[in-house]
């Protein structure tokens, strides 16, 4: 078999396994291929038709129902110049709320702002400074925070980097787990008092799905030893579940009334993916199940604004799905390190 069916294959085997629908994931997508090569409206083979449709609004429907409405509350959202992180940041200021978006290319963020601004009619969309992978950067950002806001209502990690040649963070961090996860563990840990003091609050860390094939090599966290951009990526999203387990156990012990999600957005057309060809050219491939930002978007609202989500607090949603992840915690004696 030439190496384009080959290919095709791998790319069906891999879109299957990051949105974790197993071996009918396998079947429906190599089917669906099919079809994007035959032209056709559905398919003939084995009754797929129902599952076809099934899977392909799976992945592009689903919006956020919440009436939830937050004029005088503040909310902190990273990377909010593209994306997940730009369509978040703008509903949010469509529903009135005073909305800082953290980002390291500012020149961006500034266009991003008045355009929101623009949209929603709201003029308290901010633009701060933020770099992930420069603690400096982090620090400074809290403090000029702390010294203009008395509250701070939602914080929504959602910055990120994804399948990165090998680089380190100022901090001589490897970029992935620097960026994704602990440039973000710094900034929660910095505002922390302010969400308390702000409760109800919430935190929602966008996660993946690739959190399934994350471990944890406490050996070689700095990549060092051997490195691989896309496991890198998934040790990353690990490592974001396991702080929201962890921050949500402390928080609750402490009855500080602040709430922490973690979250797989679903298969995104973004920029997270600009890094590596062979993902650009699966995310072609495959388009027409891919959702846009403002899809991919809706289980961060979900995550901030759907009320009576207090007794999940540490829990992993997709969609509006709350998925039990124990076993990570029962997995990770290290959770809490």
């Amino acid at each position: 078999m030439g190496a384009g069916p080959e290919l095709d294959f791998r790319s069906c085997l891999f879109l299957s396994c990051w949105l974790g629908e197993g071996t009918a994931g396998l079947r429906s997508s190599w089917v669906l291929l099919e079809e994007k090569r035959n032209g056709l409206g559905k398919t003939e083979r084995g009754g797929l038709s129902e599952e076809k449709d099934t899977r392909w609004k799976m992945l592009s429907s689903g919006v956020c129902t919440s009436t939830v409405q937050l004029p005088g509350k503040v909310v902190v959202v990273t990377g909010a110049n593209t994306g997940i992180g730009k369509e978040t940041a703008k509903e949010l200021a469509r529903r009135g709320a005073r909305v800082y978006l953290a980002c390291r290319d500012v020149q961006k963020a500034e266009l991003v702002a008045r355009e929101i601004q623009m949209m929603t009619g709201n003029q308290q969309v901010l633009v701060r400074k933020l770099d992930l992978a420069d603690t400096k950067s982090i620090r400074a950002f809290a403090k000029r925070f702390l010294e203009e806001e008395k509250h701070l209502h939602i914080l929504i990690n959602n910055a990120g980097v994804m399948m990165c040649p090998y680089s380190k963070t100022a901090d001589g961090f490897e970029m992935h787990i620097g960026v994704n996860h602990l440039g973000h563990f710094l900034l929660t840990h910095l505002l922390l008092e302010k969400l308390k003091e702000s409760a109800p609050s919430r935190v929602v860390n966008v996660s993946s799905l690739a959190h399934h094939l994350g471990r944890i090599h406490f050996h070689n966290l700095q990549g060092e030893k051997f490195y691989q951009s896309g496991l890198a990526y998934c040790h990353s999203k690990l490592a974001n579940i396991l702080f929201t387990q962890e921050l949500a156990r402390r928080l609750k012990a402490s009855g500080s009334g602040v709430t922490v999600y973690s979250l797989h957005p679903g298969t995104v057309s973004s920029e997270l993916v600009r890094h590596s060809a062979l993902m650009r050219w699966i995310w072609w491939l495959f388009s027409f199940l891919i959702k846009t930002p403002h899809q991919g978007a809706q289980t961060s609202l979900y995550c901030a604004l759907t009320e009576g989500l207090e007794a999940l607090s540490g829990s992993h949603f997709r969609g509006a799905a709350a998925l039990g992840l124990l076993c990570y915690v029962q997995a990770f004696s290290s959770c809490g390190k």
